[in-house]
């Protein structure tokens, strides 16, 4: 005699849940949303810099969707006739007048366009500070080597963006952007008037470039950010997520909490805090007044303009430049060609092209340079403290430095008129701060690591200062030190520090010069050290203190009576 089990098919009783069934009896989604719940994610607050990029980029397209219905990117001629008295019959490109229309004649249109420019830099930023997050902590190394690429692809996109985003209204200030970027252009030799003359239509400004931007910047741009954020969080699921040390976590585990349902109610929150905030700015703060700069007009030359911050690190860069070297040398040479002369302008090639080139080669090749030097070829899902890779660290505050000095240097003229300085004053100390500022900035944070390391080290062994001093039996004046709990010790003493590699004769006595290069870059990494605690050195250092927490103990004791 034999039974069987009759499983009933599960039906749902609510309208909801029958849509539901419904779709993932076709689909069969209901196991992906499964298992993405189940996905465990670290909770640390460096971690929100990512989430407020994705955000941003939400915003960014809603709010952008909206201004696609009334912007028009042409750039015909027309005289304005809308709501903004002082420019009423000026005559200017239609694009311009639709921006016009957009902040004085379209409901909520005035919110909508700044809300999308608040949203863009915070995209840029948080996308540049998410990068840094990852580089000072390590997050780059084996197996996200593809997705740290895949970072620094989607920070060009976001400039790239941002830039076309802010060359589309066609007034003064757009018009100023573009007219470097067609300056560059015609500084490549041989073929850089056609290029200039392809991309605007013409001779600056043409007829071509407004409209062109706009297929760039709502179609094209915006879909290939779309793709590689999808392929970044699809790469985050797959090689679980990065965490920083702690008791109990390891490279093979995670702990945190899950996606549903806790992660999922906070992003849902989070991501309306972004909006609000955002909102609230957008309200009372204004920014990108075109109406003020009035219509561009490629005749005359306006000063005080400042780009972007997340561009004017290039134009700082040009500003940098010096067009000649005392009475003689000059970076502009003639090549002669078989038919005829062209002009090389390295005062315009160099800044415009070499600082971007060297910042974006040195965060594409990183991954790759410090595995080389490290010659470690393991998985790494735990992170560093900055403090724990001073050489990282101090190569990243050097960049950050390098950057910073040319964004202060697009902002020179006003740097010298608000502090009453001379313009040619400002100009040289920019000059000396963007060489030797990096490798300063280098050393110090270096320093400022090693120090660290020494002062964790010394916690770790000794405790924490209490500023009791108590007199020992036989007269010694100490002071007591309060023990660290042992998650805090953890954090102190777990971590590596790579030593100097040696390079050593292949079986004919010989050092290659690959291995000789790689000796003296491993000597300059690691070279200044701080050897991690060892578990003898702590055993010891723990006997040592109860001995003098029990002398300190006697002697207070002794002393109360």
């Amino acid at each position: 005699m034999s039974s069987s089990t009759v499983t009933q098919p599960y039906v749902p009783k609510t309208r909801v849940g029958k849509v539901t069934d419904y779709v993932d009896s076709r689909v069969g989604g209901s196991g992906i949303v499964k298992e993405f719940g189940r996905k465990i994610f670290p909770d640390h607050w460096t971690f929100m810099f990512g989430e407020v990029a994705l955000y941003t980029f939400v915003i960014l397209l809603i709010s952008g969707t909206f201004l696609t219905f009334f912007y028009d990117p042409s750039m015909a001629e027309t005289h304005y006739e809308g709501s903004y008295l002082p420019l009423r019959g000026v005559e200017m490109s239609v694009a311009y007048a639709s921006s016009l229309d957009i902040s004085f004649d379209i409901r909520g249109g005035l919110f909508m366009r700044q809300i999308h420019h608040w949203a863009a830099l915070l995209f840029v930023a948080s996308v540049a500070v998410h990068m840094l997050r990852v580089f000072f902590t390590g997050a780059f190394r084996r197996p996200r080597e593809f997705n740290w690429v895949v970072g620094c692809t989607l920070l060009i996109l976001s400039l790239a963006a941002g830039f076309t985003g802010y060359s589309l209204p066609d007034d003064l200030l757009s018009g100023n952007g573009l007219r470097i970027i067609d300056g560059v252009m015609k500084a490549i030799p041989v073929v850089g008037t056609y290029l200039s003359f392809f991309l605007f239509g013409g001779e600056f400004p043409g007829t071509m470039i407004i409209g062109r931007l706009y297929v760039l910047h709502i179609l094209l741009i915006p879909a290939v950010i779309l793709l590689l954020i999808g392929i970044h969080l699809f790469m985050v699921v797959l090689h679980k997520h990065s965490q920083f040390p702690g008791p109990g976590r390891t490279n093979t585990n995670v702990v945190g909490y899950p996606v549903g349902p806790v992660y999922a109610a906070k992003a849902g929150g989070f991501f309306f805090i972004v909006f609000g905030v955002l909102a609230a700015i957008a309200a009372a703060f204004t920014i990108n007044p075109i109406w003020n700069y009035g219509p561009y007009d490629p005749s005359p030359v306006s000063a005080g303009t400042q780009p972007d911050w997340y561009i004017g690190w290039v134009d700082g860069a040009l500003r940098l430049m010096p067009g000649t070297l005392g009475d003689n040398f000059t970076f502009e040479f003639l090549l002669p060609f078989p038919w005829g002369v062209n002009t090389l302008s390295l005062n315009v090639l160099i800044p415009a092209l070499v600082p971007a080139i060297i910042v974006f080669t040195a965060m594409f090749a990183w991954p790759w340079i410090e595995s080389w030097v490290t010659k470690d070829k393991r998985e790494h899902h735990l992170l560093d403290r900055p403090r724990n890779a001073p050489t990282r660290t101090a190569v990243g505050v050097a960049g950050v430095t390098f950057y910073c000095v040319m964004w202060a240097a697009a902002s020179s003229d006003l740097i010298a008129t608000h502090f009453m300085v001379s313009l040619n004053d400002v100009t040289y100390w920019l000059r000396f701060l963007v060489i030797f500022g990096p490798i300063l900035a280098f050393m110090a944070s270096r320093r400022i690591s090693l120090a660290l390391q020494r002062k964790d080290r010394e916690i770790a062994l000794h405790g924490r200062e209490t500023g009791r001093i108590v007199r020992l039996p036989h007269g010694e004046f100490i002071e007591v030190h309060e023990q660290v709990d042992d998650y805090s010790r953890y954090k102190l003493v777990a971590f590596e520090s790579p030593e100097v590699t040696v390079p050593k004769p292949d079986e004919n006595g010989k050092i290659s010069l690959l291995d000789k290069a790689h000796g003296r870059v491993s000597r300059f990494f690691f070279e200044d050290r701080v050897a991690p605690v060892t578990p003898k050195e702590l055993a010891a250092s723990h006997g040592d203190h109860h001995d003098e927490v029990a002398g300190a103990k006697d002697r207070e004791s002794i002393a109360s009576h």
